[in-house]
């Protein structure tokens, strides 16, 4: 398959998780291409049996669609994983090599470089690898920064961005994945979220409280 078809469907795919809007229209916006063009190639991939397409309607992916999705996936959190570890890349860096080496890259080799990095069940970013059999094995019981209480301590567990400025704010005031993090005041009528990380306080508007992802911090959280 294409590098085109292959994006297009791992775009179908991810916006029906995020945000289950996956009409030509948002396709298109997310890929950089025109409306049309997504349209046509929404027609001629529902020839090949890796979508179902209807005028005006949503674009739910098949099970064939589906699954070359998930490999597509795999193969661009593994190179994430690897160049990560490897050569200590920035988060926005890594996920743009993935993008181009997910392409180039065999079953084989994807089965390798899992197995060498230990079988990981998430990336630098936080998200799911799906298996060698196209399963995510994992249980995503994250939520919003926006929606954390106060008070409380929390591990960032995603980091949903594709944006540069995003990810070196995040490097300089030790916002990854894993790390622990408190939220000391949530600004509702605002929409800013206020939390101390490494004994530092940041503020945070909505624009990155909403693509920062937490899990409560259990052990932290335990009453005594």
């Amino acid at each position: 398959m294409s590098v085109a078809v292959e994006n297009f469907v791992k775009a179908v795919y991810k916006n029906a998780k995020r945000t289950n809007d996956t009409k030509p229209g948002i396709i298109a916006k997310e890929l950089g291409i025109s409306n049309a063009a997504a349209t046509d190639m929404a027609k001629k991939l529902a020839v090949k049996d890796l979508l179902h397409y209807e005028k005006y309607q949503e674009l739910k992916l098949t099970v064939k669609g589906n699954q070359m999705a998930l490999n597509v996936i795999r193969k661009h959190r593994l190179w994430e994983s690897l160049l990560f570890k490897m050569f200590d890349m920035s988060l926005h860096d890594i996920h743009r090599e993935a993008e181009l080496l997910e392409h180039q890259t065999s079953d084989l080799l994807a089965n390798k470089i899992s197995e060498y990095l230990g079988n990981p069940k998430f990336d630098p970013h936080g998200d799911p690898i799906p298996d060698k059999n196209g399963i995510i094995t994992t249980t995503d019981t994250s939520f919003t920064l926006s929606k954390a209480n106060e008070g409380k301590t929390y591990i960032i567990s995603r980091l949903m961005s594709d944006d540069k400025e995003f990810f070196d704010f995040c490097a300089q005031h030790g916002l990854k994945y894993g790390n622990t993090i408190t939220v000391s005041k949530q600004f509702i009528k605002n929409k800013m979220t206020q939390i101390v990380v490494n004994n530092n306080t940041i503020l945070l508007n909505e624009d990155f409280s909403t693509i920062i992802y937490v899990n409560e911090n259990q052990s932290k959280n335990v009453q005594h």
